[in-house]
């Protein structure tokens, strides 16, 4: 953006130039801009009332040509008016105005000097050059840094604008942000309000309100928030309001508090508070605590309850989860496993572990293979017979001071228990004898 001192008399040959502002390149200490007309087709001026007496006002058309003395700083556009009195300087007709920082085209352009502001309207684009960023909208509010009412630049837009988010220009794909309203301060703070949507190809939210913070690496999404991973396997995640972790603009972290809910191509989980750790795009590990709301996992063949909850997921593969605090893990053979016949293990903590295996579809998907619970261990299990899939199935209760759970498919393969160990195990009642013979043969009268 250019702090425009119009120089008129340059231009017009009349005594009384506006007086001097500044330029913002650096977006720090003010710079003299004296702004020299390069071309001006019509000029003319016209008597205005001021303050204390009569002011001049400049009026040029047919095309504008201008630049900042001593700079790279140029603008253009295809008519102008300068009020004096005001300190208001009016561009219109294809603005374009060029610095070091910033790049703005607009229909139109209104530079008030004396609190160094800027509207512009109509097919508004302005671009950050320093990071690339691009805005788009139906009007921009651009403050200039300075001394004593403000300590950085601030940008302003209404209407429903739309953000391209980098951090720097040649950085990639950028976060399109888009609210009602969103205001800038400096290069690095950001806030949106009013159906805010922020969508990137593995990224994307939407929330009432939201805010960035670079320089902390902070972000917060208010009001029914809800984030959406959309790299490899896909995620969601929704709480009373959720939280960023960024490093240059690369989302690492994403926290739900309040009434979390995060859902994965085959698990949910809920829970007070939920971390989700991202690297590379991809979800890394979850994790999960909480009084009111317990952190509850849920998939379609095993539930895990407990007062925290993490779950490991290198590269989007589920490997390991480990709940502690009141911990209960329960687990069925399939989709049609009768309530009475599902497993079950608890503890004061447990440690489940997983194997990839390749399902019907061809797709990997992870199945249990371990569980091992420690402190006060409690399990119940169903051991059914191999060679007679539809015999009822033995029924082990066991209790130690740990308890290991192997299984084998689908199936409880075998139950180690150790440390002060006791427990029942119930095998089903063998089927009763055929009657014999002797026992179908009526007696004789």
């Amino acid at each position: 953006m250019i702090a425009v001192a119009l120089t008129v008399a340059l231009a017009l040959q009349k005594p009384g130039p506006p007086p001097s502002s500044a330029d913002t390149a650096g977006g720090g200490a003010s710079r003299p801009c004296e702004v020299a007309i390069d071309s001006m087709a019509r000029a003319y001026t016209r008597p205005g009332t001021g303050t204390g007496g009569t002011a001049t006002n400049y009026f040029g058309g047919g095309g504008i040509r201008a630049h900042c003395k001593g700079t790279t700083s140029t603008l253009a556009a295809d008519t102008m008016a300068y009020f004096s009195a005001l300190g208001r300087l009016d561009l219109l007709g294809r603005v374009k105005l060029r610095d070091t920082t910033i790049a703005l085209d607009a229909n139109f352009v209104s530079y008030f000097t004396r609190d160094e502001r800027l509207e512009a309207h109509n097919n508004v684009v302005s671009v950050n050059r320093r990071t690339g960023s691009v805005l788009r909208g139906p009007n921009l509010t651009y403050l200039r840094a300075l001394q004593g009412v403000r300590d950085t630049v601030e940008m302003r837009a209404s209407g429903r604008p739309t953000v391209e988010y980098r951090e720097t220009p040649d950085s990639g794909e950028p976060y399109i942000i888009v609210g009602d309203r969103i205001r800038f301060k400096g290069d690095d703070r950001v806030w949106a309000a009013g159906h805010v949507t922020i969508d990137r190809s593995d990224f994307a939210s939407r929330s009432d309100s939201m805010m960035l913070d670079e320089t902390r690496g902070f972000g917060v999404l208010v009001g029914q928030p809800r984030v959406e991973g959309k790299s490899g396997k896909t995620y969601t995640l929704v709480g009373s309001r959720i939280e960023l972790g960024l490093v240059q603009r690369e989302i690492r972290l994403v926290k739900a508090l309040g009434r979390g809910k995060a859902t994965g191509d085959d698990w949910v989980l809920t829970a007070d508070t939920i971390h989700l750790l991202v690297d590379a795009r991809k979800l890394q590990q979850a994790l999960a605590w909480g009084d009111s709301s317990r952190p509850h996992a849920v998939a379609p063949l095993y539930t895990i309850l407990s007062d925290s909850l993490a779950i490991d997921t290198p590269g989007e593969v589920l490997t390991e989860s480990r709940a502690f605090g009141r911990a209960l893990s329960t687990a069925k053979r399939d989709s049609t496993t009768a309530a009475a016949d599902i497993d079950w293990i608890a503890g004061d903590s447990l440690t489940i572990r997983f194997v990839q295996e390749r399902d019907s579809t061809g797709h990997e998907r992870s199945r249990l293979q371990q569980i091992h619970a420690a402190g006060s261990a409690r399990a119940l299990t169903h051991h059914f017979d191999d060679r007679d899939t539809t015999a009822v199935p033995a029924i082990n209760y066991s209790r130690g001071k740990a308890i290991a759970v192997a299984l084998k498919g689908a199936k409880i393969a075998r139950v180690v228990v150790a440390g002060r160990a006791d427990g029942i195990h119930l095998e089903p009642r063998p089927p009763a004898p055929p009657p014999s013979d002797t026992a179908k043969a009526k007696p004789k009268p």
